[in-house]
């Protein structure tokens, strides 16, 4: 409810429009379920399940001293590349078939099939030309673009491999980042320069909420434009 009534006041405009993204996971529909009631029927132009969106996968039939002892090795190791092992399993239940199946089709290991953060990272970045598509598509409609409002209902991990993504940080940035709390709001705001650039550019208090460097907050074009052209947003 809090998260709800923050988001609210966040978009706060008058006959604003919003379009909601979120995964399908049960606890991100909970969420969703608590924002919708703050909006109208005319100011959500639509609501969209992303499965690209969701948590990372760590396997099936999870073992939970299995899942503590990988996400030791896992703070060990760095989250971007570690690939959680998939879980329990019956070694003699492959047949041959099945075997082939598994090394041909899924080009992974059976003794570690739950996603690396890079995984997380490649489908959340194939989600980003959905999203400009989604955008292009209401822009062709009538809808003002610049002033809709996009809210993506997702996970911890999901959501800075996202950003990690629009800004284009290195890993060892990613590295430093930190979750943020539960039902957490992250904001991206339109930013503009004097000569019409636009970006998205993050809130100052989201920035050190993620413990992140102070340059993660612009995508690095926009920072090597202003290196090489000294131009000041307006």
């Amino acid at each position: 409810v809090d998260a709800g009534r923050r988001l609210r006041e966040k978009i706060c405009e008058e006959d604003a429009k919003v379009i909601f993204y979120h995964s399908p996971y049960l606890r991100t529909k909970q969420t969703l379920d608590e924002l919708i009631p703050y909006f109208s029927d005319d100011e959500i132009l639509s609501c969209l399940e992303e499965p690209r969106i969701c948590e990372q996968q760590i396997g099936n039939f999870q073992n939970v001293q299995q899942v503590l002892h990988a996400k030791e090795e896992r703070a060990k190791f760095g989250r971007f590349f570690y690939r959680f092992p998939s879980g329990e399993y019956n070694k003699y239940s492959f047949g041959i078939l099945r075997l082939v199946y598994i090394i041909m089709f899924t080009n992974c290991s059976i003794f570690n099939t739950g996603e690396a953060g890079l995984d997380v990272y490649n489908r959340v970045s194939s989600f980003i030309p959905t999203l400009v598509r989604d955008l292009d598509r209401h822009r062709r409609s009538g809808i003002d673009v610049d002033n809709l409002n996009v809210v993506i209902v997702t996970h911890g991990l999901s959501l800075r491999l996202f950003l990690m993504r629009w800004f284009q940080w290195s890993v060892a940035c990613f590295e430093e980042s930190q979750n943020p709390d539960n039902c957490e709001l992250v904001t991206m705001n339109k930013r503009k320069d004097s000569e019409g650039h636009a970006w998205m550019e993050l809130e100052e208090n989201d920035r050190m909420n993620l413990c992140l460097p102070i340059d993660c907050s612009l995508p690095r074009n926009v920072q090597l434009h202003r290196m090489k052209n000294g131009v000041k947003p307006s």
